[in-house]
């Protein structure tokens, strides 16, 4: 397949698309009602300022995870003195002694997700790895072995996913921890202002709200850290999400295509999808893209792919308009076929570029016929 670029990036594709069946999408998503056709690292242990504690890398692009150990300080015994604020100590420092164990549990925990979560990972990367391998050196389309690892990728991919999920459970309990501890810091406070006390009261009731004050530090430091992981890990997650959907077509189509276009596109600034996008008139603009269908199984996968990779480059929010182009040649049915078919053909297009990694919000269908073409062509225009 050639294709050759024109000034901003724009380039002629020539060819015919096979169809792509990963993804599904229905006229009304795709087609206006007033437009319908005619008849894709930090070392370990190193200290990081957002979660002011250790981190560990894990490799193959992934963000870094916590590797702190939140060891509770331990609570110091004491005696009873027979006054009412000495039982307030005693209960404060059972409660105490409590809240630390449940702390001592929940790093146990945080440390075996995190072994988890690294063990699968890893195994994820190397399943990745050795499809691109395959990929980049060129293999069959479809090759049965890249599928098998495919689907091998993505359950790891959900294992990651499941692991990050019981995280976000830990951070909940985490935060009930937090509450509690600021109860007792306070409940420490209000039992110095209690008449009846001897010396010996106010020493261990110091001594406890020291331990307290020590162990809601320890508790911040736990869940601002379990959040960051959380945080991070679930967006690496989406981000690999749309690769794998790039590595589908890459095996469908036997070539490796690159880093999903998700990674490149800027959403809107609020974060949402705008599905209000209407088709703008191409009239008098030269197209990014032009892929004629005269002749079958030829693919325009690639050179699409990298036409829209390097115009996101230069421009993360560009927006894109599809165009389905019939010629007007052979009466009024033959008219009303070759829109059909040039239709279908921008429908397998779009379904190529979601693939890649392109959010479909960002791309407007149309149609429309030409006297100056002689077979069906799809038009990409960037707006």
């Amino acid at each position: 397949m050639r294709f050759s670029q024109f000034t901003s990036l724009r380039v002629l594709v020539l060819g015919a698309a096979f169809t792509l069946g990963a993804c599904s999408y229905g006229d009304n998503l795709l087609w206006p009602a007033d437009e319908e056709p005619q008849t894709q690292a930090q070392p370990a242990n190193q200290q990081t300022a957002e979660g002011d504690g250790q981190v560990q890398v894990i490799g193959g692009g992934q963000p870094p995870i916590g590797a702190t150990q939140f060891v509770p300080p331990g609570v110091t015994p004491g005696e009873p003195t027979g006054t009412f604020v000495g039982e307030k100590v005693v209960q404060l420092r059972e409660e105490l002694t409590r809240l630390q164990n449940s702390i001592a549990q929940q790093n146990e925990e945080l440390q075996r997700l995190r072994t988890e979560l690294v063990k699968n990972s890893q195994q994820y990367h190397g399943t990745i790895a050795a499809v691109n391998s395959r990929l980049q050196v060129g293999t069959t389309p479809g090759n049965p072995i890249l599928v098998q690892q495919f689907k091998s990728a993505q359950a790891d991919l959900d294992r990651i996913a499941q692991d990050i999920d019981n995280m976000n459970n830990l951070t909940s309990a985490v935060a009930s921890n937090s509450t509690l501890s600021a109860y007792m810091a306070e409940a420490a406070r209000a039992a110095f202002s209690v008449s009846g006390a001897v010396d010996e009261d106010h020493r261990q009731l110091a001594i406890l709200e020291d331990e307290g004050n020590r162990t809601a530090v320890l508790i911040d430091r736990l869940l601002k850290e379990l959040t960051s992981d959380v945080r991070r890990q679930t967006n690496y997650v989406t981000t690999e999400r749309a690769n794998l959907n790039l590595i589908s077509a890459g095996i469908k189509s036997g070539e490796l295509f690159g880093g999903s276009l998700v990674n490149r596109a800027v959403l809107s600034n609020s974060g949402q999808a705008n599905f209000t996008n209407l088709p703008q008139s191409t009239v008098g603009r030269t197209p990014l893209v032009v892929i004629r269908f005269d002749r079958a199984d030829v693919p325009y996968e690639q050179a699409l792919y990298t036409a829209v990779s390097k115009t996101l480059e230069r421009r993360p929010n560009a927006m894109f308009d599809l165009v389905a182009v019939a010629p007007t040649t052979g009466g009024t049915a033959r008219i009303a076929l070759n829109s059909q078919k040039a239709r279908q053909h921008a429908e397998n297009v779009m379904r190529s570029l979601v693939e890649m990694g392109l959010p479909p919000n960002r791309v407007a269908v149309s149609a429309r016929t030409e006297q100056q073409v002689a077979n069906n062509e799809v038009h990409l225009y960037v707006r």
